[in-house]
């Protein structure tokens, strides 16, 4: 469902965020996890089904728990013995309904934190030098973070079977 037409601000920035992580699990729908964890590019192993709802959970957590939230890291931090910079997507051996319900739990409670905040309040962890990051530009970032990783989602989705559009795949 699309945000209301006349809403204020918040309403359209947070009803166009859902809009779009109700999108992830639409092109999710009638996957068999062997489908979702198939690796189709050769130079981007990493970019699955499976890997690119866990980095979507990632970067939810990331920038509304730790970021503005100011939650201190409780083990939910990717991690690989060489550091590499997308293991959040090493996500082989887990289940895709498993990943889209931590997803959308993790929404949820990106929610809450908005919900809690102004639109100009900034966040309580400051992870670059120009400085921290107000509600709003962090939602406008996850809206844009997550239509780019759902344009990713349509081409892998239609390499697999075919899918295409925002109707239901299955």
């Amino acid at each position: 469902m699309r945000p209301p037409l006349t809403g204020d601000e918040r309403a359209q920035l947070v009803g166009w965020l859902d809009h779009l992580r109700s999108l992830v699990r639409v092109k999710c729908e009638g996957l068999s996890d062997a489908d979702a964890h198939k690796q189709l590019l050769p130079t981007s192993p990493l970019t699955t089904v499976a890997g690119l709802v866990a980095h979507l959970r990632w970067v939810e957590y990331s920038w509304f728990q730790q970021n503005l939230g100011g939650v201190p890291d409780t083990g939910q931090t990717p991690w690989t013995p060489d550091g590499h910079p997308d293991a959040e997507m090493f996500v082989d051996d887990v289940p895709l309904a498993q990943l889209l319900d931590e997803y959308d739990a993790e929404c949820a409670r990106s929610n809450e934190v908005v919900a809690a905040m102004n639109l100009g309040d900034v966040e309580r962890v400051t992870v670059r030098e120009s400085g921290p990051a107000s509600v709003r530009y962090v939602v406008c970032h996850l809206i844009e973070e997550t239509a780019r990783h759902l344009g990713h989602l349509d081409i892998v989705r239609e390499l697999l079977d075919g899918g295409v559009g925002y109707e239901s795949m299955s």
